[in-house]
């Protein structure tokens, strides 16, 4: 049975107690409003299809993703990556509570940001969002009566071409000499990216336990798609290792992976190098791979590329060192 108590001026109070139900409160303007609800409620409690959504109306969208950072977020692939995200996100939307992330809210989040970033930023942004409350209402109790709010808006089209970037001209003599004035380990980061094709992260967990110097290659543990692969090194990759200090954490780098790209950064604005990303000297790497003559199935063990799709997105071929190869294949 409800009660309703006036709160106030505009403020109407319903109650409903029913045994096997938690009580359920709710504040409305007027009296007409709030029996409405209390009628809704209580016929779903007595065709036992009532779920409260009490904690989607109380638990904020900053709580669930606080939650997530700390209970979820440890086995992630990129933690470090994917919490700035999530704070980023909350920046925006972090006082709302879970309930409260309607369509409108969200297409206004997305319309908001498609100003300043790239789609596909804004579509990552939005499948966080979903996954997050997708772990809420399965495993935290947080019940959205309307499902998920993502699921109802319109996701910006992921981009269907991938980068092209390679170094061009003299930008990796430029490059690699304003990395030796700015100092560090920087420089050795770069070109041993551009030997092997590491990613960033990969980079940055290599350990002198999973090097072996007179095989000449390096076990990298727990990569990206989950797996463990090898790689061989070459004679210059071997030189940097050879050239490193080792330190007392174990690791052959001792730069953090944020480091590293602030790093390049710089030394690409130092060069007046434009539209030039750290992630872009693995596909760099990868395309000379090809170059060299390595077929898919070698460059694809080196890599870990999964699928030929994926792997072509980093394959950009010079049409003149193709030439070059014609020319000595036919000589």
């Amino acid at each position: 049975m409800a009660t309703y108590t006036k709160r106030g001026e505009g403020q109407w109070q319903a109650k409903i107690r029913k045994t096997g139900y938690p009580t359920q409160t709710q504040t409305f303007r007027n009296k007409a409003l709030a029996q409405r609800w209390a009628i809704q409620i209580e016929a779903q409690m007595d065709n036992k299809i009532f779920i409260s959504s009490l904690r989607a109306e109380s638990t904020t969208f900053q709580q669930l993703a606080d939650r997530y950072i700390a209970e979820i977020l440890p086995s992630k692939k990129s933690a470090d990556k994917i919490e700035s995200t999530i704070r980023n996100i909350c920046s925006y939307l972090g006082d709302y509570s879970a309930i409260a992330l309607t369509p409108e809210v969200l297409v206004g989040y997305r319309d908001t940001r498609l100003k300043t970033v790239k789609n596909d930023t804004v579509r990552k942004d939005l499948l966080r969002i979903r996954r997050i409350l997708v772990i809420a209402a399965k495993e935290w109790g947080i019940y959205l009566p309307h499902g998920n709010p993502i699921d109802m808006i319109t996701i910006p089209a992921q981009a269907t071409r991938g980068r092209d970037r390679r170094l061009e001209g003299d930008e990796e003599e430029r490059l690699r000499l304003a990395a030796k004035q700015y100092g560090g380990e920087i420089l050795s980061v770069m070109v041993f990216a551009t030997e092997t094709g590491m990613r960033r992260g990969e980079i940055v967990d290599l350990r002198w336990e999973n090097i072996n110097r007179i095989k000449k290659i390096a076990k990298l543990l727990d990569t990206k798609n989950g797996e463990d692969r090898t790689i061989p090194l070459s004679p210059k990759a071997l030189k940097i290792i050879e050239s490193l200090p080792i330190n007392i954490s174990g690791k052959v780098f001792s730069m953090r992976g944020d480091s590293i790209s602030q790093a390049f950064e710089r030394c690409c604005k130092r060069a007046n190098i434009v539209n030039l990303r750290f992630h872009d000297l693995r596909h760099e790497a990868t395309s000379r791979f090809f170059e060299m003559g390595f077929n898919l199935m070698e460059v694809s063990s080196i890599t870990g590329h999964k699928d030929l799709a994926m792997l072509k997105r980093y394959t950009h071929l010079r049409a003149e060192d193709l030439v070059k190869r014609l020319i000595n294949l036919q000589s």
